[in-house]
């Protein structure tokens, strides 16, 4: 079983491209916070290349920027080229199938977890139901 499943920020703005073939694919750095902390009390980062294709990689364009929180459910693929060197290289990614946002660009460049902040004044514009009117 090849399934991962990560939690972090963007380290810099996704970057987006085409195939040959026309499909779109987007590239971008997950910074994830280790769980522990290191010998000076700080907590190190992992930063893992995420890849994204079709769709999706448009979206992740559009709403990702540098600092984005993301989730990012998907699986690890290694592969290798010969560099110009002539030795072999190794690429480790993460190839997603899903990314959820968890915070987005909005106009002003706040975001959305800040403008959910002021949804609870919207609730105390209801109006109260009477409960005998209620068929259960």
């Amino acid at each position: 079983m090849n399934k991962v499943i990560l939690v972090g920020n963007l380290s810099k703005d996704p970057e987006l491209s085409t195939t040959n073939g026309g499909i779109s694919v987007c590239r971008f750095t997950v910074a994830v916070q280790r769980r522990f902390q290191n010998s000076e009390g700080e907590r190190d980062a992992d930063f893992l290349n995420v890849v994204v294709w079709r769709g999706q990689a448009e979206n992740c364009h559009k709403f990702l920027k540098k600092g984005s929180k993301c989730g990012v459910v998907g699986r690890i693929q290694t592969s290798s080229y010969e560099g110009q060197d002539g030795n072999k290289r190794y690429v480790t990614e993460i190839i997603a199938d899903e990314v959820e946002f968890l915070s987005t660009k909005s106009s002003a460049g706040d975001s959305v977890a800040e403008e959910r902040q002021e949804a609870p004044k919207k609730v105390a514009e209801l109006e109260p139901i009477d409960d005998d009117s209620l068929p259960f």
